[in-house]
């Protein structure tokens, strides 16, 4: 099912699969946005909610007005500037685009991947790829094709579906999220793009998010593995929570990766991952300093220690 044939990715995409491809920051589960059983494919094997949207890869910047009803000027600055690479723009969708792609909502998030195999993907295929991280809906994104096999494989259809192995992602955090359809934009994801990042491009106030969930991982449980998350401002406080979880009987490891923060975001999840590999009840993670890709780090820590919704009422 893992295979490194762009060209066979592409085909089973023309032909109604879903393809799970790389980018530069997790994998994603993509399928043809225009086609609206291949979409309807993707909710069902994550368990995703029909009413999350998703994004579209595109294969470059041009292709913006045909996915956008408008391109204002904080659309075209950003898309000169950051793409390709890790920022999706939430805008007012085309009147085109399938509202099953974008949750039932009048926008739409786009985003043109920084990734060979990707770029080449969506070259071939021609069209834009709604996709999602391909994971089960609330789950530790995927940052190898690996990882992928294990959270899919028992899901995905061999003769229609493939995994495209295109190596580890680089990044390992997902893209960041920018609402322009308010003013002043806000930023609904926290990514390596950071808000500092786009107030200097845009030359404006660039708000956190607020009113109600309209893009990927804003909810407040998500990237969670089955072990319990703890995140503590530092090491001293880490180390002295797990020898006190410890002496009541918890397997727990303590996680600090602050020394280098792109290190700690391309490993983060691989971390979480290896976690539950290691059978571990608890692991205790020192956040890195808000700052830069550090606030993209804190966001998925805190949302992988959250409250978790009772499974009966989320599947997924």
């Amino acid at each position: 099912m893992i295979s490194s044939d762009v060209g066979l990715a592409a085909d089973r995409l023309r032909a109604g699969g879903v393809v799970a491809i790389p980018t530069e920051t997790v994998y994603g589960l993509a399928a043809d946005a225009r086609n609206p059983a291949a979409v309807a494919r993707i909710f069902e094997i994550k368990g995703r909610p029909t009413d999350h949207p998703l994004i579209v890869h595109l294969g470059s910047a041009d292709e913006l007005v045909d996915w956008a009803a408008t391109v204002d000027s904080n659309a075209a600055r950003l898309a000169t500037t950051c793409w390709p690479g890790p920022l999706t723009m939430l805008v007012p969708k085309h009147p085109d685009v399938d509202l099953r792609v974008t949750g039932g909502r009048p926008t739409v998030g786009l985003r043109v991947p920084s990734h060979p195999v990707a770029d080449d993907l969506l070259r071939r295929f021609g069209s834009g790829l709604a996709a999602p991280s391909a994971n089960r809906f609330g789950k530790v994104s995927p940052t190898t094709a690996q990882h992928v096999l294990d959270d899919l494989g028992g899901i995905l259809d061999p003769d229609r579906d493939l995994i495209l192995d295109g190596g580890p992602s680089v990044v390992g955090v997902e893209s960041t999220i920018v609402d322009l359809t308010v003013d002043p934009p806000q930023v609904l994801r926290a990514g390596a793009i950071s808000a500092d990042d786009l107030r200097r491009i845009l030359a404006t106030e660039v708000a956190e998010a607020s009113g109600p969930s309209r893009a990927s991982g804003m909810l407040e449980s998500h990237y969670a593995p089955a072990c319990a998350v703890e995140p503590v401002d530092d090491r001293a406080t880490a180390e002295r929570l797990a020898a006190q979880r410890r002496t009541s009987g918890e397997r727990v490891e303590v996680l600090d990766r602050t020394d280098d923060l792109v290190i700690a975001a391309n490993h983060l999840f691989a971390d979480l991952r290896a976690a539950d590999a290691a059978g571990l009840d608890r692991l205790i993670v020192v956040l890195p300093p808000a700052s830069g890709i550090g606030h993209a780090i804190r966001d998925r820590l805190f949302k992988a220690s959250a409250t978790r919704p009772d499974p009966a009422s989320r599947d997924g």
